[in-house]
């Protein structure tokens, strides 16, 4: 008797053990069958599970080197004399004490500038142009390019020579292009047009400035500065809209760039008063003026975060 309970017990054991080793196998087959699915399912679908996106370039707030492209602005046209550029006293280049320009608060001394800041904005220059200034700048392979223009795009005889927004588009695409094709590491700082209406609003009570735009500066707003007819009105709002667009499409084309901050609007919404605008033809910004472009720009390129 003991004999036969010892042999039942080595078969129920026996049993135990072969039931284990199936139900192994059958988990082992199931994973097997379920790994064949999910490889099938990936090549259906396409490609592999994709990669997480490579994080963007840190941007640069201490850049080493500047060039700057733009119009007269960043010329400082008629900050120091009438009719006459004064780019010592631009704002991203200058070398006067009392702008203290970006590159003066970036690189530092007026030596140290003439070797590492570059300034190819001329004035009288549209966005059409910026794409010559770039690959000027590009070549240099510079840390930082600052951008201002557009307000020459607006600023026309009459409004229907006004750039139309789709080229201006096209023009500071293209301009993008012609830097990364070049210089595919510079990163880019792009301010935004000012508000032409303010300026017409700040200088049209004073009788020289007045004078100074009858004589052809920016006639789409500033022309028949007094006139406040409908039809006067519907020009002048017809110039903000076409400023309002210039800037969406800098903000739109800038945001495409990973190495490029727009100025979030901050210099349209600046109040340019009467102490920030040239005394020769309250439109061009003063040394003063240019000190107010150099701080906003010092300010949103070195900070943490890009402008809103």
């Amino acid at each position: 008797m003991r004999e036969k309970r010892q042999a039942h017990a080595i078969r129920r054991t026996g049993a135990r053990r072969t039931a284990a080793a199936l139900t192994a196998a059958a988990l082992l087959t199931a994973g097997a069958l379920t790994g064949c699915d999910m490889s099938s399912d990936s090549r259906a679908n396409g490609a592999p599970a994709k990669k997480p996106p490579a994080p963007a370039p840190p941007w640069d707030r201490s850049p080493d080197t500047i060039a700057a492209v733009g119009d007269s602005i960043t010329r400082a046209f008629d900050a120091c004399a009438v009719l006459s550029d004064c780019p010592e006293a631009s704002w991203v280049t200058g070398t006067d004490d009392t702008v203290r320009s970006l590159a003066s608060r970036l690189i530092g001394e007026p030596a140290a500038i003439a070797e590492r800041a570059w300034n190819y904005a001329r004035t009288g220059a549209e966005m059409a142009d910026l794409g010559g200034q770039m690959s000027r700048a590009a070549a240099r392979k510079p840390d930082l390019v600052t951008v201002m223009v557009g307000a020459n795009d607006a600023c026309a005889d009459s409004t229907e020579l006004m750039t139309p927004v789709a080229d201006f588009r096209t023009s500071f695409q293209d301009a993008l292009r012609e830097l990364r094709r070049a210089a595919p590491k510079s990163h880019v700082y792009v301010s935004s047009v000012p508000d032409l209406k303010r300026l017409w609003s700040t200088g049209r009570d004073d009788a020289l400035g007045r004078a100074v735009w009858d004589l052809g500066i920016c006639a789409t707003m500033l022309g028949d500065a007094e006139d406040l007819s409908a039809k006067a009105d519907r020009r002048r709002a017809l110039v903000q809209g076409r400023v309002v667009a210039y800037n969406k499409v800098l903000k739109d084309v800038c945001a495409k760039d990973e190495r490029c901050r727009y100025d979030g609007g901050a210099v349209f919404e600046h109040r340019f008063t009467e102490e920030l605008l040239s005394r020769w033809d309250w439109f061009h910004p003063s040394k003063d003026g240019q000190s107010a472009l150099a701080e906003i720009a010092y300010r949103n390129i070195t900070a943490a975060r890009p402008p809103l």
